[in-house]
């Protein structure tokens, strides 16, 4: 099953550092790609593309003027897609119906006021919790559902940058 995730309504020099870590998020805990729509802004393209250099992978980011085209065609090509708001059907009681499916997932996170198209097209409007918190925490905790904590086992192929995991202290290691 691949993982991608579609991040909404990105505002320029607003949420920046949020879309970023949307990005950032994603990769770590296993998606193969992110969307994201609203403002178009290239620092978050390369910024991404910068950590994916040094870091490894084959993640790649990208901008959609129309996020409704993206989930249709998602869904025409047999995906599912999941959308997380604190409206939705709980996670923890959700996830394993979810999951009985290998189809490929995408997953769609909002931004400001999402439209309700996004709530009828998907076919899982999931909560992490019925309260108002980050957009990052939400697809950080059902990634990890979704993959059965598998992201402490993936590897980065091409990785110049590397930590290597300790009790105390930092230890990095830099490939050339």
């Amino acid at each position: 099953m691949k993982i991608q995730v579609l991040r909404l309504s990105h505002r320029f020099d607003r949420d920046t550092r949020i879309t970023t870590h949307v990005c950032l998020t994603a990769r770590a805990f296993g998606a193969e790609k992110v969307y994201f729509s609203g403002d178009k802004e290239t620092s978050i393209i390369d910024s991404v593309e910068d950590v994916v250099k040094r870091w490894g992978g084959d993640f790649q980011i990208e901008y959609t003027k129309n996020h409704i085209k993206i989930i249709k065609e998602w869904k025409n090509k047999g995906g599912e897609v999941i959308h997380l708001t604190m409206y939705g059907e709980q996670a923890n009681e959700i996830v394993n119906e979810i999951k009985k499916s290998n189809k490929d997932k995408l997953i769609v996170v909002g931004g400001s006021k999402v439209e309700i198209d996004v709530y009828e097209k998907a076919d899982w409007n999931v909560s992490i919790t019925t309260q108002p918190h980050s957009e990052v925490s939400s697809l950080a905790i059902f990634q990890h559902l979704l993959t059965d904590g598998n992201e402490f086992n993936l590897k980065f192929d091409g990785a110049k940058l590397q930590v290597s995991p300790m009790a105390k202290g930092k230890r990095l290691n830099v490939k050339k």
